[in-house]
């Protein structure tokens, strides 16, 4: 790697890039990983000068990140299409709207200020997966960059073009009233206009565009976000509450009593009203979503299928296009659609849509058609800081002992463990369907634990105490970001 070039190579995670501006990379790496991803376009496509869609999201750098990648693609010989001030969702739609080869975002998503990243697609809809990002990484770190002439467009106004198509597809007749919050984050200026254009009553919360976070995070899993929603939610007596995270591709939903409604619950909601409607279909969710999916009668009546796969919007959305899924659900908040109903990527604006869709069939407020769920008792996505070099060795340790114990037959809580999951980190089961998870976060240094019962919430708590002994033996693992 040229001397010049900050780039640090844990940067390169998953299934997309996240560095810390200026302490992991530097301009000269941007311009580096800009070349890196314009040679791996024209390797795939087979293009000398391949179209590539890029945007930003509102960060005071993100813009100037943004130059750079596009410096180093058009000097391999991509042609650049700048959308502008963009959530991610907006450039997945843009390469199908305008027909392009490839995408960038310059993005760091809910990750806190001092963070940057881009987000990369190929294939229309799809991002990178884990195969792509090692390519990319080894083109990038050994510069092994093709040479060409690209050129750069601005496209003006492409804000509206995506706003108009979700509001013109989806127009409800019902009033909702619903609570859009954005944490100052980049869908501000997206998600009100296009949910008042549907039909709702829209109450805005910080939804003001301002780079410096000055509340908390737009992440839809921070709890501070969550409960500022409830307290508006029942300030205005709304029927619904939504939070965006930084780059709008997930939702947080608060209901109308202002209680916060896990994603993969809604998710089920959502399978439930779409399964009326596309019966014989198949739903992908995510290794931390509620085991409810696979008992659910309203599923079954209608002959439906649920599939539990890879944490990670990239893996979760690939999955979703392989097995022609109707739609996917991943707990930390994004969401799926597949044809006819979206294009198989992310979309939180989207999600909020078919949320409000689910309520305009109903009768019934959000709270009492979550009443018709079985009851469980679920923790929030738990994260203890891990080392990036550890944690993957700390998840197959953990893996491996879970194994031993559930040869042992031995009891958390009386329950002895019957089922081991280990498509993504290790998710062990009981017989009540209670479930716990251990695995390594993709964009942090850290592992990510849930735990779930539909018996208690003495045994969600028991298991979770089970992990943490595990993991504190480790001597690998420190704080957490929160813990129940």
């Amino acid at each position: 790697m040229n001397n010049s070039v900050k780039i640090d190579p844990y940067g390169f995670r998953e299934y997309d890039a996240r560095w810390i501006y200026e302490k992991d990379i530097d301009d000269g790496g941007i311009d580096s990983l800009g070349k890196g991803l314009g040679s791996q376009i024209i390797k795939h496509t087979h293009k000398n000068n391949p179209r590539v869609v890029v945007g930003h999201d509102y960060r005071s750098y993100s813009e100037h990140i943004k130059k750079n990648l596009i410096e180093g693609l058009i000097s391999t010989g991509c042609n650049v299409e700048d959308i502008g001030l963009s959530l991610s969702p907006m450039v997945y739609f843009a390469q199908f709207n305008l027909e392009t080869d490839a995408i960038a975002m310059v993005t760091a998503s809910h990750n806190e200020n001092g963070w940057t990243g881009v987000k990369m697609g190929i294939k229309k809809g799809l991002t990178h997966a884990p195969d792509e990002m090692k390519e990319l990484k080894e083109i990038t770190l050994n510069q092994s960059f093709v040479k060409g002439e690209g050129n750069l467009k601005i496209i003006d106004g492409f804000k509206n073009v995506y706003k108009n198509d979700l509001i013109n597809k989806n127009r409800i007749k019902k009033k909702i009233k619903a609570v859009v919050a954005c944490g100052n984050g980049t869908a501000g200026i997206f998600a009100p206009d296009i949910l008042r254009g549907i039909g709702c009553e829209v109450i805005e919360m910080d939804c003001e565009l301002d780079w410096t976070f000055p509340k908390y995070n737009p992440n839809p899993e921070d709890l501070e976000m969550l409960h500022a929603i409830s307290k508006s939610v029942i300030e205005n007596n709304a029927d619904i509450g939504f939070g965006f995270d930084g780059d709008g591709d997930r939702v947080g939903v608060i209901d109308n009593k202002g209680n916060e409604i896990f994603s993969d619950k809604i998710g089920l909601l959502i399978a439930r009203n779409l399964s009326k409607d596309y019966k014989n279909s198949k739903f992908v969710v995510d290794v931390k979503s509620t085991g409810l999916y696979l008992k659910d009668e309203v599923l079954k009546e209608n002959n439906c299928k649920t599939i539990y796969w890879k944490t990670g919007h990239s893996h979760i959305k690939r999955k979703v296009n392989l097995d022609k899924a109707i739609a996917g659900f991943e707990k930390s908040g994004h969401f799926f659609f597949n044809e006819p109903l979206g294009y198989g990527y992310d979309d939180g604006i989207n999600s909020a849509i078919q949320v409000c869709k689910l309520l305009e069939r109903s009768n019934k407020q959000i709270s009492d058609i979550l009443k018709d769920l079985p009851i469980t008792f679920q923790s929030p996505t738990m994260g203890p800081f891990c080392k990036d070099s550890e944690k993957y060795g700390v998840v197959d340790d953990m893996t491996k002992r879970i194994k031993e114990l559930k040869e042992e037959k031995f009891k958390i809580d009386d329950q002895v463990i019957n089922d081991v999951l280990t498509v993504n980190g290790v998710r062990f089961s009981f017989e009540d369907g209670s479930w716990g998870l251990i695995r390594a976060s993709s964009n942090k240094p850290s592992l990510v634990i849930v735990t779930e019962s539909p018996t208690s919430d003495l045994r969600k708590k028991k298991i979770f105490d089970f992990i943490d002994e595990l993991l504190q033996q480790t001597g690998k693992v420190g704080d957490y970001d929160q813990k129940i």
